[in-house]
């Protein structure tokens, strides 16, 4: 399972004493054990598709975080924050490209907005990025 390759990826860093990675590593196991709590209370099991999720969300938070360091002229911590994005990125699989959702959508008997957004978001969830799918979806 992916949460247990970021434990160990940061149990590794803690031994190499990488302060980098050890701090993106402590924020993602925060945020995946709330989400185990949460999904204890409702009776469920944290699965890799709501820890690639919680990746993505934490890319996005930190891609921000850089740009606004950008911003301010600290380049030194929006280097580091890039790096940071770069680890958190191993463990995301490879998203659908724009001619594969063409190809999956063109193969859906429902073509309506909603209907096109339920099944990507119930077989592809993590696979791919929703605002392309929308994006493609009014292409075609």
């Amino acid at each position: 399972m992916l949460y247990d390759e970021i434990k160990k990826a940061n149990v590794q860093a803690m031994k190499d004493k990488d302060v980098v990675a050890r701090g993106i590593y402590s924020v993602v196991l925060n945020k995946l054990m709330l989400e185990t709590i949460r999904k204890r209370e409702k009776g469920e099991e944290l699965s890799d598709p709501d820890v690639v999720n919680i990746l993505q969300k934490t890319i996005k938070e930190l891609t921000e975080e850089a740009e606004n360091y950008l911003k301010a002229h600290n380049e030194e911590e929006a280097n580091k924050i890039k790096l940071q994005i770069k680890i958190v990125e191993k463990y995301l699989p490879t998203l659908l490209s724009k001619d594969e959702i063409k190809n999956i959508i063109l193969s859906l008997p429902d073509r309506s907005v909603p209907s096109v957004m339920k099944h990507f978001k119930a077989n592809y969830n993590g696979q791919c990025d929703m605002r392309l799918v929308q994006e493609t979806l009014k292409e075609i």
